[in-house]
């Protein structure tokens, strides 16, 4: 009989239902993907278990322990939207950005020059052991990231971001955002990374950028006052750069790779030559 069960599904299912259980899987798979590392996944494993626990108080019919679990679901999963719906907001916007970052533009793609202001600013600034946190935009908007900050509305220069993250500035404690061509935004304040797996090597400007990266698809730079170091953030990943010529290739392979390479190499022969 068990086994009756188990082949007939195999044998009576039709090639729309075949393809309803993939897409069905595929959804699912990209929600635990997009949620992985957060609070939120956390608390659907947690969910997922009571679920189990659920169904087998039917199947051995353990009557009150799941009229309790029965309405408790009812509270949970409201519960679950309130206290997580900005680890839910930034898998969703991950998960598009999954999806669409390869089909749509990208219209605010920086250009060689701003590019090369921002690395010979980061290693000025690294050189003399001062920390900054300098946001570059890419396909997500970072508008809500600057709202009731300093705004600016200034052409990218080294000298201008050697001033911002000077000590005496009132904005060095803050990041720089950069849209496109231009300065923004400056002495803003982002969002901390609160994943449990996070080095404790980092401070406060590594999580910031973490944090940040991982609520949208821009990139951050890191200057370290502590070590004098540079390190690169995409989607939560920290990678240290060396000096201004592998900065200048990770930015190559981590921006957009068609446009981005075929504007910023040129500029790199200028500045070796």
């Amino acid at each position: 009989m068990i086994g009756n069960w188990l082949v007939e599904p195999f044998v009576t299912a039709s090639l729309v239902d075949w393809l309803d259980i993939a897409l069905l899987t595929a959804v699912f798979y990209g929600v635990l993907r997009a949620m992985q590392a957060t609070r939120a996944f956390q608390s659907l494993v947690g969910l997922s278990l009571l679920f189990v626990l659920h169904v087998v108080s039917d199947w051995v019919h353990f009557t009150t322990l799941h009229w309790v679990l029965d309405h408790l679901f009812e509270f949970v999963i409201i519960a679950l939207l309130i206290l997580f719906q900005d680890d839910i907001r930034r898998a969703l916007a991950k998960a598009g950005g999954t999806f669409f970052a390869s089909s749509a533009p990208s219209p605010r793609r920086a250009e060689a020059g701003v590019m090369e202001e921002v690395i010979k600013a980061c290693f000025a600034l690294a050189h003399r052991k001062i920390g900054a946190l300098i946001v570059i935009e890419r396909s997500v908007s970072l508008e809500r990231f600057t709202e009731g900050t300093h705004p600016l509305d200034a052409v990218v220069s080294t000298e201008l971001l050697q001033s911002i993250f000077h000590p005496s500035s009132p904005l060095h404690d803050g990041a720089v955002v950069i849209m496109g061509e231009r300065i923004v935004a400056a002495g803003v304040f982002l969002p901390i990374s609160l994943s449990k797996e996070l080095s404790r090597a980092w401070g406060t400007r590594h999580r910031a950028a973490i944090g940040l990266t991982e609520a949208s698809d821009g990139l951050a730079l890191v200057v370290s006052e502590e070590r004098g170091t540079v390190a690169l953030v995409k989607r939560g990943n920290v990678t240290p750069v060396a000096d201004a010529n592998d900065l200048r290739q990770q930015l190559v392979e981590k921006l957009d790779d068609t446009d981005v390479s075929s504007e910023v190499v040129p500029s790199a022969e200028r500045a070796s030559g």
